[in-house]
């Protein structure tokens, strides 16, 4: 991605920003707060750093906390690298560049893609992976959500292959030996994002004495509804210090429990009561991606490479894609209508 003057000055505030933060958390992020808003260009940007502009009025909020254990804890040039691809390459310059390739094309594109990837699909088919970021970045798209949870580090070479993205990798705990966690230091676009169980406190003690930047994920049910509205499940993540908890519904979650979670995933960010950002992978994802490009699309491979969503799965060989390229997939199903167009 070629250096646009804009990101130039964008990279330097950023930098400075990150040091003057770790001196006064504050102070400091309120006023890279108020230089990102001077600089937004998009109506997504703005309305992001307006909200949390407010968010950030209340002088008691936990994420202060959050914001000097992170700036204390993790690699600076981890969170500066992770940060600009997807708030400048994704959100900005890629967020324009879907919404000219829309128009071009006549369908959705999705800002972010989710992929599930085994060992024995990666090593068949790691040539069409590679095919589908690359035809994503033309798109527009430099944010990606894989979850590896077999050997996840086979996906290593990837994020190496494309510098100017920003990866999310969903891990489990049992695939996470040391070797792996050395490799993970090398890569600055990289938020790991591990699976919140019992044995999960080890493996996040050991990404904080690396200062690397990961998050938790979490698969609720509507058995975990409780503890999650009464915020029994935030208090108990906030102990492994993850900068983020996606909460992530399990394939027969009844719509009603999820629409119950998301509703208190936003009252949680709202009320800033935990140190770690509560953010529902359904409706967050939905929410980014209606407000980048007018109406929400949700783009889901399964390890099969075949393209789905939290209800069915699209057999056929233009939804899938080791047989298809992403573009011809799109076409196929998220065409746009002639008034969306306009």
């Amino acid at each position: 991605m070629e250096k646009r003057m804009s990101r130039i000055i964008i990279e330097t505030i950023v930098k400075k920003a990150l040091k003057y933060i770790k001196h006064s958390p504050e102070r400091g992020l309120r006023n890279l707060i108020d230089m990102a808003l001077q600089f937004s260009e998009g109506r997504f940007q703005k309305e992001f750093f307006t909200v949390v502009q407010t968010m950030l009025q209340n002088k008691n909020s936990a994420y202060y906390e959050l914001i000097r254990d992170t700036i204390t804890h993790v690699d600076t040039e981890n969170l500066y690298t992770f940060g600009i691809n997807v708030g400048y390459n994704s959100c900005t310059v890629g967020a324009q560049r879907i919404r000219e390739n829309e128009k071009i094309l006549g369908c959705n594109i999705p800002w972010t893609m989710s992929v599930h990837i085994n060992t024995q699909q990666f090593e068949k088919n790691q040539q069409k992976y590679e095919d589908l970021i690359f035809e994503g970045e033309h798109l527009g798209i430099y944010t990606w959500m894989l979850f590896a949870l077999d050997q996840p580090e086979k996906t290593f070479s990837m994020v190496k292959n494309h510098p100017d993205s920003a990866f999310c990798i969903f891990c489990d705990v049992k695939d996470m030996p040391l070797t792996f966690l050395e490799k993970v230091t090398q890569l600055k676009n990289l938020m790991i994002i591990v699976r919140y169980n019992e044995n999960a406190a080890d493996i996040c003690a050991e990404l904080r004495a690396k200062k690397l930047f990961y998050s938790v994920w979490y698969q609720y049910g509507q058995k975990d509804t409780e503890s999650i509205i009464n915020g029994n499940l935030f208090r108990d993540v906030q102990q492994l210090s993850p900068v983020f908890t996606v909460l992530i519904p399990e394939n027969k979650c009844p719509e009603e429990v999820r629409q119950a979670i998301y509703s208190t995933v936003k009252r949680t960010r709202l009320d800033q009561s935990y140190s770690t950002i509560a953010w529902d992978f359904q409706g967050d994802n939905y929410l980014v991606d209606t407000i980048i490009s007018g109406d929400a699309c949700s783009v889901n491979f399964n390890k099969d490479g075949n393209l789905c969503d939290l209800e069915k799965t699209f057999e056929n060989g233009h939804h899938n894609l080791f047989k298809s390229s992403i573009i011809n997939i799109l076409l196929n199903t998220f065409p746009k209508t002639k008034s969306e167009l306009l």
